[in-house]
């Protein structure tokens, strides 16, 4: 019983041409995208090369169409568990990071409580970073410039009045409302070493200036 031949292939009309190659001889399936059943010849590492090249300039070539975004932020202030602004800032620190969320800065201002900064293209960003935090109560309606926070952020460490022999308090942790004495100041650097009152042995620490506040002087200034 014939199985045919004539109604599945398509054979050549000249069957004795010795001309023609092996792959012309081939038969091809009606139907079929492939020109012949014959394997085909893989290709050279160059001619990869070549199309991966191509690829590359072609991904290129689309990312380059796509509109650039100038460098326009808006700072958000995020509402934040009072005493936990450092926790909360690391927090969104760490998911920004991580999840790799278009968010430009994060600022804790010294002496703030219950809010941090953020910086962010657009509200959406902003929301996605500080989304389900621990200590991250949302974000307030009112944004605000850097001029308005300016201060808060650059502190003028020679503005502040900090002499030797000055009994301060720390405010910042971690030795938050410990009283010292003034042993060394350095404006230069913007810190100064001091000397906790509350220590059984006298312990030299160096704090940030704006990490502390004078709460008297030691001597009377002269009249």
């Amino acid at each position: 019983m014939g199985i045919g031949y004539d109604e599945e292939f398509d054979y050549l009309d000249d069957d004795n041409d010795s001309s023609v190659s092996g792959d012309e001889f081939a038969p091809k399936i009606k139907g079929s995208k492939r020109k012949s059943l014959l394997p085909e010849v893989e290709k050279s590492v160059e001619e990869i090369k070549e199309e991966e090249r191509v690829e590359e300039e072609e991904k290129a070539i689309e990312e380059a169409k796509k509109p650039s975004r100038n460098f326009e932020s808006v700072i958000y202030v995020v509402k934040v568990t009072t005493n936990k602004e450092d926790k909360a800032l690391e927090m969104v620190a760490d998911k920004v990071n991580k999840k790799k969320v278009d968010i430009y800065a994060v600022a804790r201002p010294h002496g703030l409580r219950g809010y941090i900064f953020l910086e962010a293209p657009d509200r959406e960003h902003a929301e996605e970073a500080v989304f389900n935090l621990p200590y991250v109560k949302g974000i307030i309606g009112k944004t605000v410039t850097y001029e308005e926070i300016k201060q808060m952020l650059e502190p003028v460490a020679a503005d502040i009045k900090i002499e030797k022999g000055d009994i301060i308090e720390i405010i910042s942790e971690p030795f938050k409302k410990e009283k010292a004495k003034v042993v060394r100041v350095d404006k230069a650097k913007g810190d100064c070493v001091v000397s906790l009152l509350g220590a059984a042995v006298p312990i030299p620490v160096t704090v940030k200036l704006d990490n502390i506040r004078v709460i008297r002087r030691e001597e009377l200034e002269e009249e």
